[in-house]
């Protein structure tokens, strides 16, 4: 089964499939995907009876089916494809929607080893296909903050970057999680992980795992729900990035020392709980965060607040949309998220594991 087209040949919206309607699906997902005209939301993908009911009232227009094999059944009438699916099912699901004619997102982690990203790259391109990864995170409002503040220099030279996904959370509430081993994806370090080491390369380059602490903290967990992982960056830069998901008190969730100043910053992007409350990505407020939670630019007896940049989830299905009604794979315009990185945050996934 193939499809030749990256767009419906009637010059209509990028026909779109959501597989899987769990917090990917629901919330990183279809919402952005029916916001943006560019694209049309035509199937949607759970086995879960409540999950079917939640997507057919909030998408009326899509089609509800059982399985993310139902939608590559459907590939002909189909442009694209999101797989918002547990990890281990990733590079399986991808390879053959590839293979189907559909141009790809994949939610993070990639695949659950690097050798499998780098297959699936190679495949897209053989293919002819477009093939991103959903880091959505480069888009938070407080990673574009930190972003500006070392692009324009505003911290001189940059010698420590510390960031933090830190939550209570002391139960496994999802199922696939609670019976995911590391070797499936499982794990703090493959789910939180994958945004802090893709944010410490985009914004310092290249790096090398040089310490790493995994650790089981909860009952029921098959990887690792505590970990730190040191990184040494090729430009100079040593990286601390902490995950935890019993973590009674939470850190900053960003430290940034450089030669000419410091930036620390507390709290978390608020789209993802703006979604989840019920908003959506075209309103006015969304994507602001409360002036209180604004972060500290200076050093000690001379700090200055510096309010949070606006979060732009809906980014990503913007520079998607151009590149695939550009042509596609042959287009010259980029991919929201060159999968070549995601496959590198998987190798230093493996080093930390290594050591």
């Amino acid at each position: 089964m193939t499809n030749d087209s990256a767009i419906d040949q009637t010059g209509g919206p990028i026909r779109t499939a959501v597989a899987g309607f769990g917090l990917s699906g629901s919330v990183f997902h279809a919402p952005f995907i029916a916001a943006n005209p560019a694209f049309s939301l035509d199937v949607i993908s759970t086995s879960d009876a409540a999950r079917k009911s939640a997507a057919a009232g909030s998408y009326p227009a899509a089609r509800i089916v059982d399985s993310p094999a139902d939608i590559l059944s459907l590939a002909d009438g189909l442009d694209l494809v999101v797989l918002g699916t547990p990890p281990a099912t990733h590079y399986p699901l991808a390879k053959a929607a590839l293979e189907a004619g559909l141009d790809v997102v994949v939610d993070k982690p990639f695949a659950v080893r690097s050798a499998e990203g780098q297959e699936l790259i190679d495949l897209a391109a053989r293919l002819g296909r477009v093939l991103t990864v959903f880091q959505n995170r480069r888009w938070d409002g407080d990673f574009l903050t930190v972003k500006s503040l070392v692009e324009t220099g505003a911290l001189g030279t940059v010698t420590r970057f510390e960031s933090r996904f830190e939550r209570w959370s002391p139960e496994v509430a999802k199922t696939w999680k609670a019976g995911a081993t590391a070797d499936e994806g499982g794990g703090v370090l493959f789910d939180l992980g994958t945004h802090l080491l893709d944010q410490a390369l985009q914004l310092f380059g290249p790096a090398t795992v040089t310490h790493a602490e995994l650790s089981v903290r909860r009952a029921g967990e098959k990887a690792d729900d505590d970990v730190f992982v040191v990184l040494r960056h090729s430009a100079g830069v040593t990286s601390h990035l902490w995950m935890n998901m019993l973590c009674a008190q939470q850190g900053p969730r960003y430290r940034i020392l450089g030669s000419g100043g410091g930036f620390t910053k507390h709290g978390v992007d608020p789209q993802e709980p703006y979604i989840v409350a019920g908003g959506g990505p075209l309103d006015e407020d969304y994507g602001v965060e409360d002036p209180d939670w604004a972060g500290l630019l200076g050093r000690d007896g001379h700090l200055d607040r510096l309010p949070t940049e606006r979060g732009a989830y809906p980014e990503f299905y913007r520079i998607l949309a151009a590149k695939i009604a550009d042509g596609g794979a042959i287009s010259s315009l980029p991919v929201p998220v060159d999968p070549a990185g995601p496959v590198e945050v998987l190798r230093l996934i493996e080093q930390a594991r290594s050591l």
